[in-house]
C-alpha cells in the first residue's frame, strides 16, 4: 500500500503570478477545484493507496501541490526552500507535520534553493534533479550527501516546465515518460544515456501535463487530454486512469504535483 501525501483545497485559488501559467484574471472555479480533486482522491483510494492529509491554511493558495513541499527517503524529509516568498511559509508547516509523522527533518541552506519532489524523482537508484526555474543546481550535491546517493542534474529551459515533474515522469520498468524540448541537449542527451525505453510525449500532450502522473506499479494516474501517451503506456502493460485537471493546470499543476509520496523510496543506494 503506497502512503500518500495530500492536501485538501480549501484555499486554493489564482492569487499571484510566479509561472507562465497563471493568470490573475483566469481564476480557479472553486466548485470545480474541489470536484476535481476529490476525484483525485478517491482514485487514488480506489487503488490502494494508503492517503493522509495536511491541514490546508488560508493565504498559502498553492499548499495544495503537496510535491513540492520537499523530498522524503527512508525516514528523511527534506524541506523545500522556495523560490518565491508567495510560497515560503509553507515550509515550516510541512516540516511540522513531517515530524509528527516520526520523520527526520534535515534542512538545506537558506541560501539553496529546493523545491522537494518537484524537482527531484528516482529512476532506479538515481535521482534525477531539475534545475534553473525553482532549484539551484548547488542544491543537488547537498541533497546526494544528505541522501547518499547518485544525483544526475538536468537543465529545464522551457517556462512552462519549470519542475521536472512537469516534463518527465519515472515508471516502474526503470523507464520513464518525458517531453525532451523541457530539456536543454546536454539534458537530453543525459537522459537518453541513463534512462533506457523513453517514451516521447508530444507536445500538445505535454501542454496538458500528461507528464505530471503518479504512477503506482502498473496503474497511473494523469491528466486527461493524452490519447496518444495512453496507448503508448497501455502497450507497455499500464493502466491508466485519466482525470479532468483543468483547475489546476491554471496554476501549472496536476495530479503528481498535488501528490507527495511518503517517502518517494524506502532507501536510497550509496554512490
Amino acid at each position: 500500500m503506497r502512503k500518500l501525501l495530500l492536501c485538501p483545497p480549501d484555499y486554493y485559488g489564482i492569487e499571484y503570478e510566479i509561472n507562465p501559467w497563471m493568470s490573475r484574471a483566469r481564476g480557479a472555479d472553486t466548485p470545480l477545484v474541489q470536484a476535481q480533486w476529490r476525484g483525485l482522491h478517491e482514485k487514488l483510494l480506489s487503488l490502494g493507496c494508503d492517503v493522509h492529509l495536511v491541514p490546508p491554511k488560508p493565504k498559502l493558495p498553492d499548499m495544495v501541490f503537496t510535491a513540492n513541499a520537499g523530498l522524503t527517503v527512508g525516514k528523511k524529509f527534506i524541506p523545500s526552500n522556495f523560490r518565491h516568498k508567495e510560497r515560503a511559509a509553507e515550509a515550516p508547516l510541512f516540516a511540522d507535520w513531517m515530524e509528527k509523522d516520526g520523520y527526520e527533518i534535515v534542512w538545506l541552506p537558506e541560501d539553496q534553493f529546493f523545491e522537494g519532489e518537484g524537482d527531484a524523482l528516482f529512476v532506479g537508484d538515481t535521482l534525477f534533479c531539475g534545475y534553473k526555474f525553482r532549484t539551484d543546481v548547488s542544491a543537488h550535491r547537498a541533497v546526494a550527501d544528505i541522501l547518499q546517493c547518485l544525483v544526475i542534474s538536468v537543465e529545464l529551459v522551457d517556462p512552462r516546465f519549470y519542475h521536472i515533474d512537469t516534463c518527465f515522469c519515472p515508471l516502474t520498468d526503470g523507464g520513464a515518460v518525458w517531453f525532451p524540448a523541457a530539456f536543454d541537449e546536454y539534458g537530453q542527451r543525459t537522459i537518453r544515456d541513463h534512462v533506457p525505453n523513453l517514451i516521447d510525449v508530444v507536445e500538445e500532450e505535454a501542454a496538458h501535463f500528461s507528464c505530471n502522473a503518479v504512477v503506482l506499479d502498473q496503474e497511473i494516474v494523469l491528466p486527461e487530454g493524452a490519447p496518444i501517451l495512453m496507448k503508448s503506456l497501455g502497450e507497455r502493460g499500464y493502466r491508466c486512469h485519466p482525470l479532468p485537471m483543468s483547475e489546476f493546470l491554471k496554476a501549472g499543476g496536476a495530479c503528481k504535483c498535488l501528490t507527495m509520496f511518503l517517502p518517494q523510496r524506502e532507501s536510497a543506494s550509496s554512490f
